[in-house]
C-alpha cells in the first residue's frame, strides 16, 4: 500500500497525525472561533500560529539532537511535547 512512493508506516503514520491535526484545527476555527493572544512571543496568535510554531520547534529540536548526540529519539520527542505544550499554554 505504502509502496508507491517508499514510505515507511510511522511516516505515513505522522503524516496523517499532521493532517488529522489541520483538520481538528479547520473545525475548533470555524465551531469555536477565538482572539489571538498574546504571549512568550511577543506577539499575537492563534491555535494555527502555536500549532506551526510548535511543529518547526520541533524539527530544530530533532535536528540539534540528531547533530550533537544521535541517540535515542525518545529524549528529543519528550523535549518536543514539553516545548508544544508550553506553547499552547504560555503563547
Amino acid at each position: 500500500m505504502l509502496s508507491w512512493m517508499a514510505w515507511t508506516w510511522p511516516t505515513a503514520i505522522f503524516f496523517g497525525f499532521i493532517i488529522a491535526s489541520i483538520l481538528t484545527l479547520t473545525l475548533l476555527a470555524i465551531f469555536k472561533p477565538e482572539l489571538p493572544r498574546k504571549g512568550i512571543l511577543f506577539f499575537p496568535t492563534t491555535r494555527g500560529d502555536r500549532f506551526f510554531v510548535s511543529l518547526i520547534g520541533s524539527a530544530y529540536i530533532f535536528i540539534v539532537w540528531m547533530r550533537f548526540d544521535g541517540g535515542a529519539l525518545w529524549y528529543p520527542l519528550a523535549i518536543c511535547f514539553a516545548f508544544g505544550a508550553t506553547m499552547f499554554v504560555f503563547a
